[in-house]
């Protein structure tokens, strides 16, 4: 696919808020949007774990109905959730929820922000949460974003207990809660002081729900009908809100639009009570500025006057308050977008290539319009400070002037990506980059634009654009990257013994003429030959392929494969990820280029695998380098094919949640079992399952998880053949296991299957449902909620020898 940035929804509201976006055309309801809101002051900050988690009905009436500032405050980017669009995995999956985000906020109107924790994984309680997290951290990136935000009322999507569901979610009504109490209190991180003031909401609230069966709600709390009408938008809350969520594809968070009156409950927490309304004492006008009178008639008279088929009209006014607010604390920045929209002006820098290597100049595209009629009582000139380029803009004339610009200084990197982390925080240097969802802008136009006597300050972030013959013109952002990447096909490489593996490097120039040399860098002992490649890659693109043959040796078992490539005398480490989905902005990100690999000792039965898709994971291309014959299987291949000549079956997890065809293929599925085959079936959620019955005998799914990667691990059935053929298994192949020993475990299995492990988290009793087998025919089914899908990708040896023994059929 080609990449691709979003059509964006901007907030009227709030149009100005998001760094990466391009300049946007406001039409005329989201303008009278934007000039109502110049009469409100105050703010709402919405605090919760995850992406998807947010209330987004709610976020939507606040911004746009009350058109208070509000704000999404997710501890995590969703590091460790399921994807259920692609095999992005960690903070892969990070980068796509936090992109699936900023839609969701650029349709409600909200604005978004993150600390440093990390989305671990599911997490039973808030205790296991916060120690992983380090507590003190993920406290004073909350206080910080709320110094900042300055909310007057802070709202938690959870309560503080275990009616939260999730560790995460109770730890972020714990967080909030405390850092209500310490934001206001000066002694509480005094280094942020030198940036922010103390800051006291008056109050926090839980906003209690009913879903999934559980029911917080009742009518004597705190009530809010967000089920309004907007005549501007032509929409509802229920309706936005819908659109809001179902951004979430990567969670297949799909949500109906809903109509009519809707009520939101809410609960004190803390802070001043309220009686009758959430904001009970808090005066959102801007009689919270002294001396708005005049003010507040001015905005009056232009919301009065506004006409909708010309807004140009307003600008007059609009100038004349600008120059009222000028040394007053006011929302200059949405003022200013309301001038330049009201005038019709766009502006815009464009780069001629999507790409360019470190410190390379820039060339560019600057333009501009102003969409205004003949008669407009305003000259309109424009500079952009970074290329010199000026020019007037004569009413609907289109302006291009060329130029160029600095070269980029710093890879195109997520900032919380910059370095390596631990496992519950990543690690950000700068302060004033916590809380932020993405980089601050680095390239970018600086245009000063003069209308009459008043200039206007917009800085818009550089941008590439071309024409899809399908989808039109499209947006990307503007990468800078290194000379040269080298990028190797897996994160993990598994040897058998002391076998050698060839291991492949696509090398790809970001600049002409990149000449210059590849060395692997290998654990104690290991050899690498050749110890060095030449490369010469003329163009920028070209791309070549070479290969290193690896032969581990001594006593060294495992460790990291390193890649450094030298161009024009300085070394480089870098390799290239792009993630491409047509709903985000593409994302290119330089992963260090290094990978695991490990020595085990595996035996193997059988070579043919078909591999039958899910949601989508990376166990194919696991099973694939360490010598299997991996089929991906089609539909099609599985209904009318002949299977037979396949050593066993594997499905991708959560097939049975996401192929509404698993229906027809099932009863070939069992068929290939009963004649003789292996099917193994990855875990599933037990709602929504396509079929009832799984397996060729009953079992249900249940939320039963082991949460503790380092869990112990009893075998129960020692003696089954999938605990001794090819491999013998023992109790330390679960040594080094990473996240979570499995998910959805199974519970009331019929007699016929055999349970072979128990596991628990500590403190929980014991669970037998993690792994399940069963003859069935001449053939055998195994069901396995054990998250192989991250342990296959991370190169755990024991691992890998137990799914090599489950998918190896009879001795």
């Amino acid at each position: 696919m080609k990449s691709r940035l979003y059509l964006l929804v901007i907030s009227a509201v709030l149009p100005f808020f998001s760094q990466a976006q391009m300049m946007q055309q406001l039409n005329a309801a989201e303008i009278k949007q934007g000039l109502q809101a110049l009469n409100v002051t105050g703010s709402v900050l919405y605090v919760a774990a995850h992406p998807d988690d947010e209330n987004t009905r709610l976020l939507a009436y606040l911004a746009k109905e009350k058109k208070v500032r509000t704000g999404y405050l997710s501890l995590t980017r969703g590091d460790g959730g399921q994807n259920l669009i692609g095999n992005e995995q960690a903070e892969l999956l990070g980068l796509i929820r936090t992109q699936e985000l900023l839609a969701a906020r650029r349709t409600d109107g909200a604005e978004q922000f993150f600390t440093r924790a990390n989305d671990f994984g599911f997490s039973k309680n808030p205790e296991e949460s916060f120690k992983i997290w380090d507590k003190a951290k993920i406290l004073a990136d909350v206080v910080w974003v709320i110094r900042k935000f300055q909310p007057d009322v802070i709202i938690t999507r959870f309560p503080e207990d275990s009616r939260a569901g999730h560790g995460h979610h109770s730890g972020s009504a714990i967080l909030a809660k405390e850092a209500f109490v310490a934001a206001a209190d000066p002694k509480q991180f005094p280094e942020q002081l030198a940036f922010v003031k103390p800051w006291k909401a008056k109050r926090i609230l839980w906003n209690t729900s009913n879903f999934g069966g559980n029911n917080t709600t009742s009518e004597d709390q705190l009530k809010i009908d967000v089920g309004t009408y907007n005549p501007l938008l032509g929409k509802s809350y229920g309706e936005i809100a819908a659109e809001s969520r179902s951004n979430h594809r990567s969670q297949g968070f799909g949500s109906a639009r809903q109509r009519g009156g809707n009520i939101e409950y809410f609960i004190p927490v803390a802070g001043e009570k309220a009686v009758k309304d959430i904001f009970d004492g808090i005066d959102f006008t801007l009689n919270r500025i002294p001396g708005s009178t005049v003010i507040q008639q001015l905005i009056a008279e232009i919301n009065t006057e506004y006409d909708a088929a010309e807004p140009s009209k307003s600008v007059a006014k609009l100038l004349k308050l600008r120059s009222l607010v000028k040394d007053k604390a006011f929302k200059h920045g949405l003022l200013d977008d309301l001038i330049l929209a009201s005038a019709g002006i766009w502006l815009e820098m464009q780069a001629t290539s999507s790409t360019y290597a470190l410190n390379t100049p820039i060339k560019v595209k600057v333009q501009g319009i102003a969409r205004i009629k003949p008669g407009f009582p305003y000259t309109v000139a424009v500079e952009e400070t970074n290329t010199g380029a000026s020019f007037s803009l004569a009413p609907n004339q289109f302006v291009s002037k060329e130029g160029s610009i600095r070269g980029g200084k710093q890879l195109t990197q997520p900032y919380w990506l910059e370095k390596s982390h631990a496992l519950g925080t990543f690690v950000v240097d700068s302060l004033s980059k916590i809380g932020l969802a993405e980089n601050p802008i680095d390239l970018s136009g600086v245009f000063r634009v003069k209308i009459g006597d008043d200039v206007i300050v917009k800085k818009l972030p550089l941008i590439y654009k071309y024409t899809d013959q399908v989808r039109g013109e499209l947006y990307q952002p503007v990468v800078i990257a290194p000379p040269v990447t080298a990028t190797m096909s897996e994160k993990a490489f598994v040897f058998n013994g002391n076998e050698s593996k060839q291991i492949a490097v696509r090398l790809k120039s970001f600049k002409d003429n990149a000449a210059g040399t590849i060395t692997a860098v290998l654990p104690s002992g290991w050899k690498a030959s050749p110890e060095k490649l030449e490369f010469n890659l003329n163009k920028k693109g070209d791309e070549q392929i070479v290969s290193f043959t690896v032969t581990p040796a001594g006593a060294v078992t495992g460790g990291d494969l390193s890649l450094n490539v030298s161009v024009d005398g300085l070394t480089y480490n870098k390799s290239l990820r792009v993630i491409d989905y047509e709903h985000i902005p593409v994302q290119t990100l330089f992963p260090l280029a290094e990978a695991k690999v490990e020595k085990i000792d595996l035996k193997f039965a059988g070579k043919r695998i078909g591999y039958l898709a899910g949601a989508g994971d990376l166990v194919s291309e696991s099973l694939k380098q360490i010598g299997y014959d991996v089929v991906d299987l089609t539909e099609g291949q599985v209904i009318n094919g002949d299977l037979s000549g396949f050593d066993a079956i594997v499905t991708g997890v959560r097939l049975y949640n996401v192929n509404e065809r698993i229906k027809s293929m099932q009863p070939r599925l069992m068929k290939y079992v009963e004649n003789g085959g292996v099917l193994m079936v990855q875990y599933n959620v037990s709602s929504p399952l396509r079929l009832d019955n799984i397996g060729p005998y009953p079992f249900r799914l249940s939320r039963d998880r082991v949460t503790e990667e380092d869990a112990k691990v009893k075998i129960i059935a020692p003696a089954d053949k999938a605990l001794n053929y090819p491999n013998k298994i023992t109790e330390k192949d679960f040594d080094g296991w990473i996240q979570e020993r499995g998910l959805y475990f199974v519970t009331g299995a019929d007699q016929k299957y055999t349970s072979l492990l128990s596991m628990n988290d500590q403190g929980e009793s014991a669970k037998d449902g993690s792994l399940i087998v069963a003859d069935y025919g001449k053939g055998r089914f195994v069901y396995t909620g054990i998250s192989f899908f991250r342990q296959l990708p991370a190169g755990v040896p024991g691992a890998y020898r137990l799914f090599v023994n489950l998918i190896s059929g009879k001795k």
